[in-house]
C-alpha cells in the first residue's frame, strides 16, 4: 500500500496496490467446508425424521446436533483466525450493521450453535436416561425434553441460510465472475446435503434399512446436480471473458486441472455410482467408503472454486 500526502488540504491519498497471490486460501476453503456438515447433518436429519420413526433411527436426536455443534465451532473458530483483527469480531455483535452480510451471517450462525448445543444436551440425556438420573440438571433436562420438538423446526429454518449466507459474501467480490449468486447458492445448498447425508453414513449402522436407504438417496441426488452444476460452468462458461481466463487454470492442465477432476472423481463420480448399486442391495463398507470420498472430493473441489479466481489480475 502505497502513500502520499497532498500539502494544500494535508490529506492521505492512499492508492491500494494489487497484493499477488491467494489472499483467501485453505483457511477459507476448510471454513466452507466444516460449516456444509454443519447445516447439512441437520437438513438431512430433518428429512430423516420426517420420514422415519424416532426408533428407527438410534442416536440421531443427540448424535445430529453433536456432529453439528463440532462442526460449526470449527467453522466459528476458522473465520476468526482468518481476520486480520479477530478482537474486533465483537463490534458485530456490539454494532451490527445490519445491511452486512458477514454481520447477518455471524449473528445466525451463534443463535444456531447456541440452539444446537441445548439441542444435543437434551438428546443426550433423553437417549442415556442412567446419566440423567445423576445430572443435577436432571428435572430440568427432563422438563426441557419438550423444547427439543418445538426448537427444532427453527434449527432446520436456520441451517438453510447459515449454508447460503457465505455464497452472497462471494458473489459480493467484484470482479470475481466465477462466483456468481444463482449458482453458488444452489452449489452450497447441494453441498450441504452432500456431506450432510455423507457425515450421517458414518452413525448410521443401527438404523432401518429403509433411512439406510434414503441416506444413498439423498447422497446420489445431491452429488448427481452438483456435478451437473459444475460440468455446466465448466463447459459453458463462455459469455465472460473474465469467467473464461479463470477456468483457463482448469482447462490448460497443471496443478488446479489435476486437483478439479480428482475432486469430481473423488467427490462426485464415485459416490453416484455407489450410492446408486447401495439402493439395489445394500453393502456398508462401499457406502461408507462414498461417504469418505464425497468429503474429501467437496474440500478440494471448494478448494479451486476458491482459488482460481484469485489468480487473475483485476487490473
Amino acid at each position: 500500500m502505497e502513500h502520499s500526502v497532498i500539502e494544500a488540504t494535508k490529506a492521505v491519498v492512499t492508492l491500494d496496490v494489487a497484493l499477488p497471490g491467494i489472499i483467501w486460501g485453505w483457511m477459507i476453503t476448510l471454513n466452507m467446508w466444516a460449516k456444509s456438515i454443519g447445516t447439512g447433518v441437520i437438513l438431512v436429519g430433518a428429512f430423516l425424521m420426517y420420514r422415519h420413526k424416532k426408533e428407527e433411527l438410534s442416536g440421531l436426536r443427540w448424535k445430529m446436533p453433536l456432529i453439528s455443534f463440532i462442526f460449526l465451532n470449527i467453522f466459528l473458530a476458522f473465520t476468526l483466525l482468518d481476520l486480520h483483527q479477530p478482537l474486533r469480531m465483537v463490534n458485530i455483535f456490539l454494532h451490527p450493521h445490519w445491511t452486512s452480510a458477514i454481520t447477518v451471517g455471524a449473528w445466525m450462525a451463534s443463535l444456531f450453535t447456541l440452539l444446537i448445543t441445548i439441542m444435543a444436551l437434551i438428546g443426550f440425556l433423553d437417549a442415556h436416561p442412567d446419566v440423567r438420573r445423576h445430572c443435577l440438571l436432571a428435572n430440568s433436562c427432563r422438563k426441557m425434553s419438550g423444547f427439543y420438538e418445538k426448537v427444532f423446526p427453527f434449527v432446520v429454518f436456520l441451517a438453510i441460510p447459515v449454508t447460503l449466507y457465505t455464497a452472497i459474501i462471494m458473489a459480493e467480490s467484484s470482479a470475481r465472475e466465477l462466483w456468481q449468486a444463482p449458482t453458488e447458492l444452489t452449489q452450497m445448498l447441494l453441498a450441504a446435503f452432500m456431506v450432510g447425508s455423507a457425515s450421517l453414513i458414518f452413525i448410521s449402522e443401527d438404523w432401518s434399512k429403509e433411512a439406510k436407504r434414503d441416506l444413498a438417496l439423498v447422497l446420489a441426488i445431491s452429488v448427481f446436480f452438483s456435478f451437473l452444476m459444475y460440468m455446466g460452468e465448466y463447459f459453458f462458461s463462455f459469455k465472460s471473458s473474465e469467467a473464461e481466463a479463470t477456468l483457463a487454470y482448469v482447462h490448460s492442465g497443471g496443478e488446479y486441472n489435476v486437483q478439479f477432476w480428482t475432486a469430481m472423481i473423488l467427490g462426485y463420480i464415485i459416490p453416484f455410482f455407489i450410492a446408486i448399486g447401495n439402493l439395489k442391495e445394500e453393502n456398508r463398507t462401499l457406502i461408507k467408503f462414498a461417504a469418505l470420498t464425497a468429503l474429501i472430493g467437496l474440500y478440494l473441489a471448494k478448494d479451486v472454486w476458491l482459488k482460481i479466481p484469485q489468480m487473475l489480475s483485476l487490473s
